[in-house]
């Protein structure tokens, strides 16, 4: 009891103190906090405020009058939903809710438009906001993992600036076909969804600056056919897959390994289709305006891959090695 009156009265000195003065920053994690008073949206001029690892359950709308509040982390306590009137935190730049009980997030949350870190892993969240991608246009940091999320959005899509995502230990089934959108991600984690996840899009080749990928702890069989044009891939856990395309003993051999087998595969089938236009172009000598078409475009390709082939393979990052 005495360590919550001294809570208490911790809290109502930080209120006394902003009437006096500007408080930027608030820190009071692991105080053993159960509530937040609603006095605290107005404390206009915070900018940090750190409530983790207490007992809060409900975070009060009047969060919606911090306007210039830059940080917020909430990790580590009860919390089953936040207020919608989260979205008027547009200055907002670092959100950690993690470790707390949320269903789910509010769709107001796509209106934080400064995002660039969202840490909502460790909750029971069954899906994500429909229109979360469209407003978080910055993020750069997206960690979502252990929880039962079954599909992302296709709005995740239009995150241009998604430089790391962390879904691993969730209930996924796939990946929307439009994921290649996040040209400017590095590292993407969707380990642990085990029997639901057993398909990647092929445009999952498009990810050109990717370089970490983990893929382990699933149901894939077959990786696409693109996949060797992921040019900047140096770390790749493919581990407890019921993998054929590529074999086991190749998938162990690392990124470079997987790239260059995947590419040949492609390669192959690229060669198979020119022989076949040509065939087809050799019995309809009259006809042979769109099959010449299709033959230079499919030589084109064979040229492209055939250069990635005998080209230098990625070198290796010390920093990355150390990753995941």
């Amino acid at each position: 009891m005495r360590g919550e009156i001294e809570v208490n009265e911790e809290v109502v000195r930080i209120l006394e103190e902003a009437e006096t003065g500007v408080v930027e920053r608030v820190e009071l994690s692991g105080r053993r906090l159960r509530l937040l008073p609603e006095a605290f949206g107005k404390l206009h001029g915070l900018v940090h405020l750190n409530l983790s690892s207490n007992q809060i359950e409900v975070i009060p709308d009047s969060i919606g009058g911090l306007k210039k509040l830059e940080e917020f982390d909430a990790s580590s306590n009860q919390l089953q939903y936040l207020p919608d009137s989260i979205g008027l935190l547009l200055n907002l730049r670092i959100l950690n809710v993690s470790g707390n009980r949320l269903n789910a997030l509010p769709e107001s949350i796509a209106r934080c438009s400064s995002l660039l870190e969202l840490n909502a892993s460790f909750n029971n969240l069954l899906f994500l906001p429909t229109n979360i991608g469209y407003g978080l246009l910055n993020l750069e940091k997206l960690s979502i993992h252990l929880n039962k999320i079954r599909f992302l959005p296709s709005s995740i899509c239009e995150m241009r600036s998604l430089r790391y995502l962390d879904a691993h230990f969730n209930e996924l089934h796939g990946l929307p076909q439009a994921i290649g959108r996040l040209t400017k991600l590095e590292v993407l984690n969707l380990s642990g969804n085990f029997n639901d996840f057993a398909e990647v899009p092929d445009t999952i080749a498009d990810l050109t600056n990717l370089r970490e990928l983990d893929l382990s702890n699933n149901q894939i069989r077959t990786l696409p056919y693109t996949f060797g044009r992921l040019g900047s891939l140096v770390k790749l856990n493919l581990d407890q897959n019921p993998l054929i395309v590529p074999p086991t003993e190749i998938a162990n051999k690392g990124a470079d390994a997987v790239k260059e087998f995947m590419s040949k595969k492609w390669l192959e089938i690229i060669t198979e289709e020119q022989r076949r236009i040509n065939v087809e172009a050799s019995n309809q000598q009259g006809q042979t305006g769109w099959l010449a078409w299709g033959s230079s475009l499919v030589s084109n390709i064979v040229s492209g891959v055939g250069g990635y082939l005998s080209g230098p393979k990625t070198p290796s990052d010390p920093y990355l090695d150390q990753q995941l």
